[in-house]
């Protein structure tokens, strides 16, 4: 699940950076509302975190300007401030939830959850290719011959293949979806991952495989 984390004082950034990671999220760290709004309209994210007192814009009014573009982002604020008048201000500008500094860490990993998991409830929850089902709320892969609950990266790269079956998706596309354009991932780790899945999927007797295109990727498609 990848993440974009606006927040300008930099030792907090980094805390929370190497906090996601460790749970497993995928993050870009920004500091001011013009960069957050940048990234937000030329990247895919899952979820993001927008501090509201930031330099060049504020986090209220990229929410707005987020939100004004029809985008349903989940969104969590962060503030020092802790009035009530703030939180109803950032409520009633499209943001999902509202956390006051300081905070504990497992507070901020239960509302990122929270916030998350309402996306995916709005969408669908439950993604299917030929006999195949994917649980976007457990992370349970199964088929008639079984199931498996997927960790978090193999679960990010099924769910990219099963929403968009029979596209090639690029080796590039899921660095930069799943491990972050920060990451010090070697590219092949990739394919360890497909590994793992077409393990997985072999095991289950699934109806789908995953194909590769030498040099360019991989798509999901039915057996021939």
């Amino acid at each position: 699940m990848r993440l974009l984390l606006a927040e300008d004082e930099k030792e907090l950034s980094n805390a929370l950076v190497t906090i996601l990671k460790h749970n497993n999220y995928s993050v870009d760290a920004v500091y001011d509302g013009l960069e957050a709004l940048d990234y937000l309209q030329a990247e895919n994210y899952d979820g993001v975190i927008l501090d509201i007192m930031m330099p060049k814009m504020d986090g209220l009014t990229v929410l707005k300007k987020l939100r004004e573009k029809g985008s349903d982002l989940p969104v969590l604020m962060l503030t020092a401030k802790s009035e009530i008048d703030d939180r109803v201000m950032g409520l009633d500008s499209g943001a999902d939830d509202y956390l006051t500094k300081p905070f504990a860490t497992k507070e901020l990993l239960a509302r990122i959850r929270s916030m998350t998991r309402r996306q995916a409830e709005v969408t669908d929850n439950i993604l299917r290719y030929g006999n195949i089902k994917l649980d976007r709320s457990t992370y349970e892969l199964s088929a008639e011959g079984g199931s498996f609950r997927l960790a978090n990266k193999e679960f990010q790269m099924m769910e990219m293949l099963m929403a968009n079956p029979k596209i090639l998706i690029s080796t590039d596309r899921f660095m930069e979806k799943i491990w972050g354009y920060d990451s010090e991932a070697e590219i092949n780790v990739v394919w360890v991952y497909i590994s793992y899945l077409r393990k997985k999927l072999s095991a289950i007797n699934a109806s789908a495989i995953i194909k590769a295109s030498r040099g360019s990727g991989y798509s999901l498609e039915e057996k021939p």
